[in-house]
């Protein structure tokens, strides 16, 4: 922990120090931004104000909108939701799909996704950092499909990241193509759907 009055460098991230405040600061009014205007209109002189922190501090950290979006995005997944365990697929991919239906159906959470997936359709920056999110978050729940194929639910060969991304997609397609509501019910088709394609051998390496 940082004492009181010693500041760390620009870049350090102690714990409950100066540093990590004025990241929490700056994120959270990065993340209103991106949520009210659009990536398009996210200004880090903006953000700035919006935080209560010196323009110069956020420019030397971050340099460009952009590295700002990657930073969220990797606070976001280190502050996501830890994987559930209920011992069975379909019970794992629901709590996956309940977890992603509650985020984008979030009015701030959900509109902060599409303008950072609108950001990476023309923005490589902002795609790689998307790519990482979604990277981390997969990784992390990716095990429920390989504790499902040794307990015998699944095909040994399954892919485990192709049956996670399978989960949510149908959740993400319904919130950037349609008016339709993003309920749970949504999110129980979507994890029915992928646990019985898995069984089925759908994500088998080989398919």
């Amino acid at each position: 922990m940082e004492s009181e009055g010693h500041e760390t460098e620009p870049g350090t991230t102690r714990p409950g120090g100066r540093t990590a405040r004025v990241r929490a600061a700056v994120l959270e009014a990065a993340g209103d931004v991106l949520a009210e205007h659009g990536f398009a209109h996210l200004d880090l002189a903006d953000v700035a104000r919006r935080a209560g922190v010196g323009k110069t501090t956020v420019y030397r950290r971050w340099g460009t909108a952009t590295g700002l979006v990657t930073d969220l995005l990797l606070d976001m997944a280190q502050q996501s939701v830890p994987r559930t365990e209920t011992g069975s697929l379909l019970g794992d991919l629901t709590a996956n799909a309940r977890l992603v239906q509650r985020t984008l159906a979030d009015p701030r959470q959900g509109a902060l996704f599409k303008a950072v997936i609108a950001a990476a359709t023309c923005d490589p920056k902002a795609a790689e950092a998307l790519h990482g999110f979604y990277a981390v978050r997969v990784k992390e729940w990716a095990p429920c499909v390989r504790q499902a194929a040794a307990r015998g639910e699944v095909p040994e060969d399954t892919d485990p990241y192709e049956v996670i991304r399978a989960a949510s997609a149908p959740l993400y397609y319904r919130l950037l193509t349609t008016d339709l509501p993003l309920d749970e019910a949504a999110a129980d088709r979507a994890a029915t759907a992928t646990a019985a394609a898995a069984r089925a051998g759908a994500f088998g390496r080989g398919a």
